[in-house]
């Protein structure tokens, strides 16, 4: 049979999970897996909540948006997602074709003039056959899909990963979007007090016309990026709903993130747990591992298959004058064959293809883990720069830069600096505020790519909780 040890077993699932569990609660294991990584939260308490529908997230959605419902959102209605998971049951669908026997053959032949024999006329007759491969061979090719379906459980999770990769990024940067028009509306609130000012101070010529025009030409520069930053909200807005398969047009609530984390593992951890958990590391392992398995089918292919069967003629009775006593008998018999495997190039060739796969295989995978390494360098170095530029604008120029424009003003209301400086403190200010948020919503997106090459959240380790930094999203 197939299987040595038996026959398959009824649930095509169990081949692949030796504690029988079914696929689709599999399938919500592994959401509440990746939901638990992307918000850094408790396994076991995720267990323990009951998972809201469509309809309830959909609702919360429009009120306050949080990366957990996005991801648990995306799971049920992103097309990549249940295009993998359909994969993944084809996959395991193939096992019994792989390791089914063929199907028997029935063949009946009719013959318009009758082959005479000593016991009459044979009118008819009927075969019955069934191909039996080599004992091992079509064990050896379960094991094959058996792999194949580990792989496409890996794309599976790969495909969810890539889904989360793209949501928290977009979420940090349709959050850095809307504090960019907060703080410009702000501005263009001072922007006009101060502009006010302005007319006022050059009819009591304390200010040149050229401060009036510049506070105005200032405004007016405002005003042009609260336009880009509403086009540009609608912009990440459609491409967050592209990735839930919303209405492009759907709305989005308040924003809602925790706080920033710093990392809890050192660069040279980060490349060892990618190599243990990514996704694509892991498929190139298992494609060797399926090379191998397929280096051993070729050589049960290279075995002889046999084929039994029996046949059944139908004897009619002679027409002679002295028949013999066992006249019409019908007549019965069992049949025996074999493939014979006698042209050895193509043996040898098939063997030998297999190993160059393996050999293939394995270089593919030396490839990855090189390739991952440099990626890995690359976004820690990128998340290292927007954390170091956060904590610059955050903790020294941002309030340096608003005293700045404190002492400007009152310098100015003195008489002991002109309108422009007052101006071009403002700027600064407005400029910094731009780049602290630009940064903060860098440091989540470089950090969602780099769990998203490692494969697990690197904020905090399991032994003790990552230190954060203090400042939340909002």
């Amino acid at each position: 049979h197939a299987n040595r040890n038996g026959p398959p077993p009824s649930n095509i699932c169990e081949s692949f999970n030796s504690k029988g569990i079914p696929m689709k609660n599999l399938q919500g294991i592994i959401f509440i897996i990746i939901t638990a990584f992307v918000t850094g939260g408790s396994t076991s308490r995720l267990f323990a909540e009951e998972q809201p529908s469509k309809a309830q997230l959909d609702a919360r959605l429009k009120q306050t948006v949080t990366v957990a419902d996005l991801v648990s959102y995306a799971y049920r209605t992103n097309p990549s997602i249940l295009s993998a998971k359909e994969a993944w049951k084809a996959t395991v669908e193939k096992y019994r074709l792989a390791a089914g026997y063929p199907d028997p053959q029935f063949t009946a032949t009719y013959f318009p003039e009758p082959i005479e024999t000593r016991l009459g006329p044979q009118d008819w007759n009927m075969n019955l056959s069934q191909v039996i491969p080599f004992p091992g061979k079509l064990s050896k090719a379960g094991e094959v899909v058996q792999v194949e379906a580990r792989i496409a459980k890996l794309d599976l999770d790969k495909a969810v990963r890539d889904v989360t990769v793209s949501i928290r990024e977009s979420f940090y940067e349709f959050m850095y979007i809307r504090k960019a028009k907060l703080v410009t509306g702000e501005n263009i609130q001072l922007l006009n007090h101060l502009r006010k000012i302005a007319e006022t101070t050059y009819a009591d010529d304390r200010a040149t016309f050229f401060d009036v025009v510049k506070a105005q030409a200032q405004t007016g520069q405002l005003r042009y990026d609260a336009i880009l930053l509403d086009e540009l909200e609608m912009t990440e807005q459609t491409r967050l709903n592209g990735l839930l398969d919303r209405d492009p047009d759907a709305e989005f609530g308040r924003l809602e993130a925790g706080t920033l984390q710093s990392l809890a593992y050192s660069v040279q951890e980060i490349y060892r747990l990618a190599e243990d958990h990514q996704e694509e590391i892991q498929i190139a392992k298992t494609q060797v591992e399926k090379a191998e398995t397929k280096v051993d089918l070729a050589r049960y292919q290279n075995l002889p298959d046999f084929k039994v069967g029996v046949t059944y003629s139908a004897i009619g009775k002679p027409d002679v004058s002295n028949p013999p006593s066992d006249e019409g008998r019908d007549a019965y018999g069992v049949q025996f064959g074999l493939t014979v495997p006698l042209w050895f190039g193509k043996n040898k060739s098939r063997v030998g293809r297999a190993r160059a796969e393996m050999e293939k295989a394995k270089a593919m995978t030396s490839l990855r883990i090189n390739e991952t390494q440099t990626k890995i360098r690359e976004l820690f170095f990128r998340l290292e720069n927007a954390r170091r530029i956060m904590e610059l604008y955050g903790k020294e120029l941002l309030p340096q830069a608003a005293k700045s424009m404190e002492i400007a003003e009152t310098w100015f209301r003195q008489g002991e600096s002109s309108f422009s400086d007052f101006i071009e403190t403002q700027a600064v200010w407005y400029n910094f505020q731009l780049a602290y948020a630009r940064a903060r919503a860098d440091y989540g997106k470089y950090l969602a790519r780099l769990e998203g090459l490692v494969g697990q959240n690197l904020t905090r380790k399991k032994s003790a909780p990552a230190n954060s930094t203090g400042k939340d999203d909002q």
